[in-house]
């Protein structure tokens, strides 16, 4: 970054006219400067004052092209732009009503496909405002989290390891700080950061240790920060400029849609060619009989498909977020429909993340603790006594245990402010049980930020936490609490009667042997351990070494009653749980083992044990193991690969910033959306707003139904296409007159293809979804049986078209009365073609007529347009239709039913006979 670029700021002094950068100046200064008490931060009046200022904290995009453009590229495509012309060419050759009523079915096209690519947006924007990036700030006093946009400079910020850096920021006060700041400046490894006042000149302009900027990450480390620059003025802002509007992506479905739609029109323009021949060596007028042709193709290509699809994924993911199941890439949700193993972390997702501290192990004494919840109270009662509960204080060793529970915590326990009287935690329920349990013991970590010097925070590969704690003359304390058996190889002594005693390695095993008791009791087991330091500013008072250990504590955490049916679901949907989690193996068996996820003969598998296997060993051991347990972020992708080399479509949870390889590495990546870090959610597929496991079944079977009911409606819209194709390559075969002109035609794809295409992609999902196997996910839209049932089906219409004008021509009539009652037939059977494809394989009794709301009052208003074009004399005069005689209604109807009974007659025997046909998912 050049010099004159850092040297811009947006900072001026009120007695200077030379720009003052917000790295430079000493924190008391910059925060006068700024107006921000930074105990309390920003009060709400000030912070409207300062965004209706500077603005919105965003980056602002390139102006989408305006409507009237998006208006006009419905009409881009070459087959309609051959029609319009076509069409005007016989207005000026004096057919003005068959020209204005094409002229108008074309730009009525035009309009719905416009209305619905603007819903399919306006549908995705929202979901993108769903899944904007939050920051954790303080204002008036209390730390929230609020959309990022809305930060304004002088906002305090409160950053850890995963955050996305949501703004230009001076550090406060930092721990262990490093940022990735490879987008702004390409550098590869993550740069230490630091808020201490005292750096040298030379690092503070040069390097900038104590600033943060918008778009990096907290690589490791915990941060509080001043906002200085928000939206534009941020050093990304000034270097990006406006950004240009990224067009999305189509995704593979849509690929391979379009790839459909290509060879359609291939096949389409030979069949209607060979139309147009035909009729043209039997003596047909050219202009006609190209009009006629041309009006096929537009009606037999799926062009709207694209949009009609967009706009039902677009549903279908709102349909997901009601779910607590928010998508961020849209060819997630085909891949939610192929998933058949399912990865997922314990804490929070299989279990309710609701800690209760119900023992505790020290050196001299194993207590239970009672009380339930986050309410602190409750007492202490030695397990080896009568039960009554005893006086912490004179317990010497207790209470240093709780003491490390209380100050190695960055949790708070507060009443709900609504005064209903109950108890919440800010921050880690894990840390808020612990606080609870300190509270128990009347010990409380006051005024932490003023005390704590140093922290190091947890990760999962250390699987431990400590903070260094001023003490009195220049001394302090490290209070250290992880994973039991990370702190005993910490540790040289242990807390016994108030004395720190030599750890033996007989003693070692007897503090193993008991965490590995309560595990199998289902509790989460921590170690607690402490140092005390002389000088609290010499470099090993920041060392965890030389701990002595102070004692166990065992918390409970329930499954959650829902993950066990969701385990069940998956179950019999052939999909396999797996739990992932950090806990001890004992543990997570056990509740493994209530959930259902393991089963007799399965397994858990440690990362000490998983580091042992190679990746082929593992890969063949794999679907033996129901548990990873005391597992890192490498294992977790190690088992996503063991588990795709087996040719296994995974699904993984993660919620930490190291869990981002894991998740990209999976077929569907999924971010915890409470515990989880901005970067974790950015490498994510999906988001779970509720953290809950049976969210992921409830997107699985989501995800199983949009992709279903986008089969469907192309199931719908392919077969009528093809019935069109098909009567009129039979007329012309036969030396028919038309049975269809060009306007009705196009009026009878406007009418059937529209509302009912898209009611069908609003069928609900079927009963027995979660009861078949997983689709293969190489599995093409429109398999070899389903183009096999889209032709057949297509031909029964087309015979009901057929049969309809030759009931009618071959007595007599006018041709124009044949194709009045063809013209019918086909529209109405059509119509009502569209209750047979609500699903494969169950017939509209079992389904329910009303079950589909939406599909009703499509026909109903489908029809009603088909009836108005019939039997209305001003509209019939447009599509050239004379009147039909009341017989021949009683006639016209029932035939228009034959195609749908049909194939719920062969339905409804199938499922009789048991019968052996492939159904509609073979090849």
């Amino acid at each position: 970054m050049s010099r004159a670029t850092r040297e811009e700021s947006p900072w001026i002094e009120p007695d200077s006219s030379r720009p003052i950068a917000p790295h430079a100046e000493p924190t008391d200064v910059l925060l006068a400067r700024l107006g921000v008490d930074p105990d309390r931060g920003l009060a709400a009046a000030e912070v409207q004052s300062r965004l209706a200022t500077f603005g919105p904290n965003e980056l602002r995009e390139a102006p989408p092209p305006p409507a009237w453009r998006r208006f006009l590229a419905q009409f881009a495509e070459p087959l309609v732009a051959i029609l319009l012309v076509a069409a005007i060419v016989s207005g000026a050759l004096g057919d003005l009503v068959d020209t204005v009523a094409i002229l108008a079915i074309v730009v009525l096209n035009g309009v719905i496909g416009f209305v619905q690519e603007e819903r399919a947006e306006r549908a995705l924007a929202s979901l993108r405002r769903l899944s904007a990036p939050l920051a954790k700030v303080l204002r008036n006093g209390t730390l929230g989290s609020i959309p990022a946009r809305e930060l304004v400079p002088g906002d305090r910020i409160v950053l850890e390891a995963g955050d996305r850096v949501p703004a230009d920021a001076r550090l406060l006060r930092s721990f262990a700080l490093r940022a990735e700041e490879a987008s702004l400046t390409g550098e590869s490894v993550p740069v230490e950061k630091d808020a201490d006042d005292d750096l040298d000149l030379e690092t503070v302009l040069g390097d900038r240790a104590n600033m943060l900027y918008m778009g990096t990450a907290i690589a490791s480390g915990k941060a509080d920060a001043l906002v200085v620059a928000t939206g534009m003025e941020t050093e990304l802002g000034k270097i990006a400029g406006l950004l240009a509007r990224a067009d999305r992506e189509p995704t593979p479905l849509q690929r391979r849609l379009d790839e459909l739609g290509k060879a359609l029109i291939g096949v389409i323009l030979v069949i209607v060619a060979l139309i147009l021949a035909l009729r043209l060596i039997r003596g047909g007028a050219f202009l006609e009989s190209f009009l006629l042709s041309v009006s096929l193709a537009v009606a037999a290509v799926p062009e709207g498909l694209p949009a009609v699809v967009t706009l039902v994924l677009a549903m279908g993911l709102q349909r997901l977020v009601g779910r607590n199941a928010l998508v961020r890439k849209l060819p997630a949700v085909e891949t939610l429909g192929s998933v058949t193993v399912i990865c997922s972390d314990k804490t929070g997702t299989l279990t309710r993340n609701e800690m209760t501290v119900r023992e505790v192990v020290t050196g001299s004494a194993h207590y239970h603790v009672s009380g339930a919840g986050y309410e602190p109270t409750g007492g202490f009662h030695p397990k080896d006594g009568d039960g009554s509960p005893i006086d912490p204080r004179d317990r010497p060793d207790l209470i240093r245990a709780m003491r490390i529970a209380a100050w190695c915590n960055a949790a708070q326990v507060t009443r709900h402010s609504s005064g209903e009287g109950g108890w919440k935690v800010i921050g880690d329920p894990t840390e808020g049980a612990l606080v609870v349990a300190a509270r128990k013991a009347e010990i409380e970590a006051r005024d932490r930020d003023d005390h704590v010097l140093h922290e190091i925070p947890f990760d999962s590969e250390r699987r431990a936490m400590s903070v260094l704690v001023r003490g009195p003359a220049g001394s302090a304390t490290m209070y250290t609490k992880g994973a039991p058996e990370v702190i005993l190889e910490k540790c040289r002594h242990e807390w016994r009667h108030g004395q720190a005693d030599p750890l033996s390695p007989e003693r070692r095993a007897e503090i193993r042997a008991m965490a590995e008791a309560m595990a199998a009791q289902a509790l989460r087991v921590l170690g607690l351990a402490e140092r005390h330091h002389p000088d609290a500013d010499h470099e090993s008072a920041r060392r965890e070494e030389d701990l002595i250990f102070a004692g166990l504590v065992g918390m409970i955490d329930p499954p959650r009653d829902e993950a066990r049916v969701a385990v069940g679901l998956c179950r019999g949907a052939g999909i396999r749980p797996v739990m992932i989690t950090g806990d001890h193996p004992i543990t997570a068996l056990a509740i493994a083992r209530e959930l259902g996820i393991a089963r007799p003969g399965d397994r858990a598998l440690s990362g000490r044990e998983l580091d042992g296997l190679a990746d082929a060993e593992l890969a063949s051991a794999v679907d033996q193991v129901a548990v990873f347990a005391r597992v890192s972020a490498e294992h977790k992708l190690r088992v996503v690969q063991a588990w795709k080399a087996r040719g296994q479509v995974v699904a993984m949870t993660g919620d930490g910033v190291n869990d981002a390889p894991a998740l990209k590495a999976s077929d569907i990546g999924i971010a915890m959306g409470i515990a989880g870090t901005d970067v974790t959610r950015e490498a994510s597929d999906m988001v779970l707003t509720d953290d809950n496991f049976a969210s992921i079944v409830s997107a699985v079977e989501e995800g199983r139904g949009i992709f279903a009911n986008i089969r469907k409606f192309i199931h719908y819209l392919l077969a009528s296409n093809a019935s069109e194709v098909m009567l009129m390559l039979l007329a012309a075969l036969i030396g028919w007159p038309a049975p269809l002109s060009a306007v009705q035609l196009l009026w009878v794809n406007l009418v059937t293809d529209g509302l009912p295409a898209l009611a069908l992609g609003m069928e609900p999902p079927e009963s027995d979804l979660m009861d078949r196997p997983p689709r293969p996910p190489g599995e093409p839209v429109v398999t070899r049986w389903i183009g096999l049932m889209i032709l057949c089906q297509g031909a029964l219409m087309a015979a009901v078209g057929a049969s309809a004008f030759a009931a009618t021509y071959q007595h007599g009539e006018d041709p124009a009365q044949a194709r009045a009652v063809t013209f019918g037939a086909l529209a109405f059977a059509q119509l009502f073609f569209a209750f047979a494809c609500r699903s494969p394989s169950r017939t509209l009794p079992a389904l329910g007529l009303f079950s589909n709301p939406y599909l009703c009052g499509a026909i109903v208003a489908s029809a009603a347009l088909q009836l108005s074009a019939m039997t209305i004399p001003p509209v019939r005069a447009i599509f050239d239709v004379p009147a039909v005689a009341p017989g021949r209604w009683l006639v016209l109807l029932p035939m228009a039913l034959l195609p749908a009974t049909i194939v719920e007659v062969i339905k409804l025997a199938r499922a009789r006979l048991g019968s052996g046909a492939p159904g509609p998912r073979a090849r």
